[in-house]
């Protein structure tokens, strides 16, 4: 049979034997197999309660060969906390007793036995508790029946032994009430029906190791358990929480304590090896204390330490850890708890020894560090008198660190105290004739609910448990070695979630004296700006922390994707927020805005200062001589087309669309008519000189001056037409660049804006014809010569301008109208009046009617 577990099917098992044993048997005489089991401490009373501790830690192996009867167990090692236990026990009992309230009239004995902390002898002196310790009884007629001998019974302090008692009394609804067996398997009514608990259950307990670990942000930790009922469910759901919490268990190490070294020492290693800082031991005491023996001797420090309440204020392993391994454990425990005059009992052991037993003898040598037997005394021992007091000794039974587990035996036994008194109807007397059943005692126990006489509320829910309340306990060393167990905060399971945990205004000591909380984490948190991408093959702690693609922000820490910004808006350097994209477009305040911005005004300029030039010298022959009407209005055509081209600069808007299109248009057709209508007026010149001709009269100011209005008219219909059908429009184009919206005059009608070109192309190329026919003109008089070149760039700018216009992006295509625009504005200005103007100012001797006439000149013009 396994020490270390009690499996489901072994109970079956011997719920089967029992019955089939207790209640089916035929034997006449009811005699008792294998040798009897003697309490350790027993006294008589009205009713009897049982208690079971292991006084022994250990016991020796022995090997069975089956062939004879099996020795008893050799128990070894003393262990003076379940003396406590017991003495808490007899405590409770004489007040109970001593009380005239409570079951007046009616003594409480006891029978408490030793189990050695063997699993096996748990299950005997249950079943010695259920039928009583005598050899032989009775002759009878009958079948064996008898009553219970105990109506309850104390303990187990382990969670495993707990498991197989409970099995084989809670066959008879023996109320068992356990005060330090936290497995929250035993909540399970279904298994263990008459199992109570004066101590949390460990799923509560798991939960807030959970909480805990959670709340100083530690994702990836260690693990080490006791491999038993208390060690693998605590941890199990320790584990099942801490994945809720988003924490990782690097690694989760069992071992029993009665495991060979090897075992240990491969723990040791996976520590070593293991990157966690933090380790969360469920583990108790008994194998706290091996596990701190064989880290002491690797001397391995550093890490942080979360414990479970089985050895986080267990001073005995505090005062065991002289390397100070476990400097600044941080951990749950029971809340501190005072019963008034059981420290005093406790230390009162003098009525223990005159038991005469062979056990508490055994004690009192230990305890006293002496030898009744003065032939067995060494140098270093001193005889026992038995007269020996507690004056001035330190050890593991003086301290009184456990007194909340104490509490909790005392709390047991007044639960069945209470229940009895319920029971047996005591009011000042209590009613003897009601028989005593079980079953009925376990019903009262569980619906009990009172308060002790240091105020502590005692109660148990449908699954046999009290309320769970923590005191979050912090290991601080001091001078001389001394570790002192600091409060820093409660958890109670009773509060809404999100505040069950809290802390007090206390500093906590980490690992090595640290002021600053230790990091424990696979991986670093990932900042606002990236994201998480999980590492192949390892838990969801491990990741690598990826940067946003463009375009895309996380602004959380942790985040598991980056998230896209809105279609105006673009991620910023650090990919955590979305800033609104810059809006593109041609500005003033830019250099290539303000080198077009120059070259208009500096354009607009040379045309006022032609215009300027020609006004002074109007009635000269050359001026005369080239129409200084349509000069005029050509200047002044010429003038709007530079202003023309700013309306393309700055931000543009639906208005300013419409305008600088339109704009465009109409001040070009009117440039253009001007031009045409010189040319032809040239043309007319020479044709008029041939005789038979009159053709001047047909073209004369009157009709150049409608040619120039109807061509323009033509324009400003196509124009109104265009604005009226489907204007240009202020559009956000978020193709060309990712983080920039280009804000873009649109269209509107292809049709129209091609149509505005068109005819303005066409007008230029009648224009370019007329100039070219009349290209053989006499040299003196060369405007036919001046226009055809400066329709030849005019043509050269806006053929070159299509393909540029439509290949560059963004504000690109704007300044290449813009540059198509003034280019061919200053053509016709440099080609068509810097000539003039040269002889006006340079060469004023050829400004005259006879120099510009020439003999080849026909005189009618």
């Amino acid at each position: 049979m396994s020490t270390q577990r009690w499996p489901e099917q072994s109970f079956a098992l011997l719920q089967l034997f029992l019955w089939v044993s207790f209640s089916l048997t035929q034997e006449p005489l009811c005699r008792q197999i294998g040798d009897p089991e003697i309490p350790q401490l027993s006294r008589d009373g009205d009713i009897i309660l049982g208690g079971i501790f292991y006084f022994h830690s250990s016991w020796k192996s022995r090997e069975n060969n089956y062939t004879q009867k099996p020795l008893p167990l050799e128990c070894i090692s003393l262990n003076f906390r379940e003396f406590q236990f017991a003495q808490a026990m007899l405590f409770a009992i004489e007040e109970v007793n001593n009380s005239t309230e409570l079951l007046p009239g009616i003594s409480l004995g006891y029978k408490i036995y030793d189990t050695c902390g063997a699993i096996t002898r748990s299950i005997k002196v249950a079943l010695a508790l259920n039928d009583g310790d005598e050899s032989v009884s009775l002759a009878s007629e009958g079948q064996c029946s008898r009553p219970v001998q105990v109506q309850a019974v104390m303990g187990e302090t382990s969670s495993s032994p707990s498991t197989a008692l409970a099995t084989v009394i809670g066959a008879f609804h023996i109320p068992q009430i356990s005060h330090f067996a936290t497995c929250a398997c035993l909540s399970d009514k279904t298994k263990y029906p008459s199992f109570l608990r004066t101590i949390p259950s460990d799923y509560y307990q798991s939960r807030a190791l959970a909480h805990l670990v959670k709340h100083f942000g530690w994702t990836w930790v260690g693990a080490v358990r006791t491999n038993d009922d208390y060690g693998n469910n605590g941890m199990a759901t320790f584990t099942e929480t801490a994945e809720q919490f988003g924490i990782c268990v690097e690694y989760s190490v069992s071992f029993f304590r009665m495991d060979p070294s090897e075992k240990i020492q491969k723990i040791i290693k996976t520590v070593k090896e293991s990157t966690a800082k933090v380790i969360v031991a469920f583990l108790s005491h008994r194998d706290m204390e091996v596990l701190i023996h064989e880290m002491s001797d690797h001397n391995l420090t550093g890490y942080q330490w979360v414990g479970s309440e089985s050895w986080i204020f267990d001073s005995q392993i505090a005062a065991m850890d002289k390397k100070h391994i476990l400097d600044g454990a941080i951990g749950l425990s029971i809340p501190k708890a005072q019963v008034g005059g059981l420290r005093e009992f406790i230390l009162d052991v003098k009525p223990l020894i005159s038991s005469n037993n062979e056990l508490f003898t055994t004690f009192w040598e230990a305890l006293f560090q002496c030898k009744f037997k003065k032939a067995q005394l060494t140098e270093f021992q001193k005889e026992c008198t038995g007269k020996e007091d507690l004056t001035g000794v330190e050890n593991s039974f003086t301290d009184m660190s456990l007194m909340p587990i104490f509490n909790n035996v005392y709390k047991g036994v007044y639960a069945v105290a209470h229940a009895l008194h319920n029971v047996l109807s005591c009011n000042k007397t209590c009613d003897n004739n009601v028989q005593l059943d079980p079953y009925t005692i376990l019903q009262h126990i569980q619906k009990i609910r009172f308060k002790t006489k240091e105020g502590n509320e005692v109660y148990f829910n449908e699954n046999g448990d009290p309320a769970a309340k923590y005191e979050i306990i912090n290991w601080q060393p001091r001078e001389n070695d001394i570790v002192s167990f600091v409060t820093v905060g409660v958890y109670d399971a009773s509060f809404p979630a999100g505040t069950q945990l809290n802390f007090q205004n206390t500093s906590i000591t980490w690992t090595q004296s640290s002021p600053q909380v230790p990091v424990s984490v696979c991986s670093e948190k990932c900042p606002p700006g990236t994201r998480k991408v999980l590492q192949k093959g390892k838990p969801v702690c491990c990741y690598d922390c990826i940067r946003c693609a463009e375009g895309e922000i996380s602004n959380s820490t942790d985040a598991v994707s980056c998230v896209r910004c809105p279609h105006e808006s673009w991620s910023n350097a650090r990919r955590d927020a979305c800033v609104k994209k810059e809006a593109e477009f041609l500005s003033f305040e830019e250099l290539m805005g303000i080198l077009l911005t120059s070259a208009a005004l500096l354009g607009t300029s040379l045309t006022a200062a032609v215009a300027f030039i020609f006004y002074r010298h109007r009635k000269t022959a050359l001026v005369r001589a080239n129409n200084s009407e349509l000069s005029f209005l050509l200047l002044f055509s010429l003038t709007l087309c530079f202003l023309c081209s700013l309306t393309f600069i700055g931000r543009p808007s639906d208005w300013s669309c419409m305008l600088r299109h339109t704009a465009f248009g109409i001040t070009f057709v009117l440039c253009i008519s001007c031009v045409l209508g010189k040319t032809m007026v040239v043309l007319m010149a020479f044709k008029a000189t041939l005789p038979g001709r009159n053709v001047m009269k047909c073209f004369g100011p009157t009709q150049q001056r409608l040619s120039v209005l109807g061509f323009t008219l033509v324009q400003v219909i196509i124009c109104i037409l265009w604005l009226s059908v489907s204007p240009p429009f202020l559009s956000k184009n978020f193709k060309e660049f990712k983080d920039k919206i280009i804000l873009e005059c649109s269209l509107g009608s292809a049709v129209g804006f091609w149509s505005v070109l068109g005819y303005i192309g066409l007008l230029a190329l009648l224009c370019f014809t007329f100039a070219f026919l009349a290209r053989k003109l006499p040299d003196n008089f060369n405007e036919a010569k001046f226009i055809t070149f400066s329709m030849l760039i005019f043509c050269a700018v806006w053929i070159a301008f299509i393909p540029a216009y439509v290949s560059s992006p963004g504000k690109f295509s704007v300044a290449v109208e813009i540059f198509a625009i003034l280019a061919s504005s200053f053509g016709l200005l440099i080609c068509i009046f810097i000539p003039k103007c040269y002889v006006m100012l340079l060469k004023p001797e050829k400004n005259t009617k006879k120099n510009m006439m020439g003999n080849r000149v026909p005189r009618e013009f």
